[in-house]
Parts: structure tokens; sequence; C-alpha cells
């Protein structure tokens, strides 16, 4: 099994530090007995054939809560490596707060094994606007918005280490498409020209000023005056795959596209180690926000359980801590009243 972050692509600068984070992964996941199983607890999900030229090669998935009325919003969501769409629909939570709050899921898949099924967040033909994967995920929200009546200025997106890395390039290239994101574990916005075995955007090597982060984010979309995305970034403390820093280095480049600056407005405990930074606009509303999960390893934080508050389930890369799927929600302004 690869890393959550990595696929085949060779990087000349591979280094032993790289390779021991394989071999413990690797050791990690055959002592659980994990293996990827395609398609497992997809019985409520639907696939989405013909949903556009698809460039990239991707499959779709929707979830679509019974009644849903139109002008709902749209989440898309993007699994880690090494996963598939039923997996982080089993898992995350999406699907309870889609059918609590009244919103549509769509589950993208890169269903290449022999990419280990990392969404391509690292090379320009696959993670810039107009081509490759990146388009294809376009293509999914163009369908959601023809065939669910999705509202288009609620379109949000989240993934978890290689689909949040993937999230951040989307966000950078169609700022004009999404209202809001959220980074789950993953490297900061166009970090990478040249695969996703660059060791040097998820070590915190690759690191620029404020300024440095928001030219990578404004130059995916080039000539664009509009207003930016509203961005979550979650990270665990003791991540092993990708530094903590990098955290750090996606809140630099979006407050700096936003035109705040990188001290935080408000800072408050919510509990479970998990301590969340808000960095607000001349209107007061938070643009920006960081989720430091005290102590955790690589994954996506959630809260096994029935309230409202709690989700998901533990798994591989799915950490029992607090429901961050929640808190994005809450975030966006998506969670109730």
């Amino acid at each position: 099994m690869q890393p959550m972050l990595f696929a085949r692509r060779p990087l000349t600068r591979a280094s032993a530090a790289f390779a021991a984070v394989l071999t413990m992964l690797a050791a990690l996941t055959l002592a659980l007995g994990v293996t990827h199983t395609a398609y497992a607890n997809s019985s409520t999900l639907k696939q989405v054939s013909d949903f556009g030229s698809n460039p990239g090669g991707l499959n779709m998935y929707s979830y679509i809560p019974a009644g849903l009325p139109e002008g709902a919003p749209l989440v898309i969501a993007l699994h880690g490596c090494d996963q598939s769409a039923a997996d982080y629909y089993a898992d995350s939570g999406w699907p309870k707060y889609a059918d609590l709050y009244g919103f549509a899921v769509v589950f993208a898949q890169q269903p290449s094994a022999a990419d280990a099924y990392c969404f391509d967040w690292g090379t320009p033909w696959d993670d810039l606007r107009g081509v490759g994967e990146a388009e294809s995920i376009y293509q999914m929200v163009q369908y959601a918005e023809a065939d669910y009546g999705v509202n288009p200025q609620q379109i949000y997106i989240t993934g978890l280490s290689a689909g949040g890395g993937m999230t951040a390039d989307m966000l950078a290239d169609y700022p004009d498409v999404f209202a809001g994101g959220a980074i789950d574990s993953g490297p900061a916005a166009q970090c990478s020209q040249v695969g996703i075995l660059n060791i040097d955007c998820t070590t915190g090597y690759s690191a620029y000023t404020p300024a440095g982060w928001g030219d990578l984010i404004q130059n995916s979309d080039p000539g664009y005056t509009g207003s930016y995305p509203r961005v979550a970034i979650w990270q665990g403390s003791a991540d092993p795959v990708v530094n903590p820093v990098e955290m750090t280095y996606s809140m630099d480049g979006w407050t700096d596209v936003w035109g705040v600056g990188q001290t935080p407005s408000s800072t408050l405990s919510l509990g479970s180690g998990t301590t969340e930074k808000q960095y607000d606009d001349s209107s007061g509303q938070a643009i920006v926000a960081t989720f430091e999960v005290a102590g955790m390893a690589h994954g996506l934080a959630v809260s096994p359980g029935s309230g409202t508050t709690q989700c998901g389930s533990t798994g591989t890369f799915f950490v029992a801590s607090i429901c961050s799927t929640y808190y994005t929600l809450k975030f966006w302004g998506l969670a109730g009243s």
C-alpha cells in the first residue's frame, strides 16, 4: 500500500526519509490487514457515467438525499490514496449531514491502481484549470448543476491528503466556481509542478513567503479579480506524512490572496485537543480557518456516534478525534441554525 500522498511517478530527489515513511505505512497497513476494496459499502451511491469528456479519467458517484430541494448546496468530496469514493462515503460523515442539512454530495474517484488511487495534485497536465483531473472534477460540478439543480453560488469542495492537495489546487484553479473548501492533511496549493512524489511539498522544505504562496494561487487563474473561496485547513500535529507546517503554508497563501494578515482574529478550543484559529476579513467574517488536532497522525478526524456533532467511522486514515466534517460545515455556514 502506498502512503496517502504518493503515486508511482518518479522524482530524482526522493530520499531515505521518504522511503522510511513508505516502509512505516506499509507495515502499518499489513499489521491492520488493510487492503483496497473498491466500491465497498456503495449500495446507496449512484455512479454517474457520461458526465463530460472526462479528460482525467475519473469516476463520479453521487449521494442525493430524498426530497432534496431545487437550489441546494453541493459538496465535492475527494478521497485519499488507496481509498475509493465508497470508502469516503462510508467513513467521512458526509452523507449524515447531507441528510440533516439538505445538500448533495459528489464523491469523485481516482480509479487507477497504477497511481495508487491518488488524485494528481502535483503535475500541470492534471491539476490546472481546464485540463486533466481538475477539468474532470469541474465537469462533475457542471453535471450536478444541470441534473440536480444545485445552487451555483453554493459549491464546496473537500478532500483528504492527496484529495486535500487536489482540493487546494481546485480552489486556486476555479475561484469563480467554489464558495468554500476544506484541505484535510494535504499540501499547499500548486506547490509541485513535477509530480506528487515531490516530498519538498509534504516535508515543509518548499517554503515561501505568504506573498509567494499567494502568487501560486493567483497564477492558477491569471486575471481573476473576484473574491476567493473561504478555506478551512485541517492538520494533525503528529502527522508523519504531511509536515504540520504545511497547514501554515496553506494559511499564508489563502490569507494573502484575501488581503488579510497572518495573525488570527480569534482562537477557539473545540475540544478533543483541537484548536481553531480564524482569520477575518474587514467585515468580521472568518474567511480562512486552521484546525490543528493535537497528537493526531495522518488522516481525517472523525468522531463516531449519533450526536449532531459526531460523525464517521474509524479506519485506515480515519482517526478518532473530533468530527472535522461537522466543523467544516459550520465554518462554511451550512450546519443549520
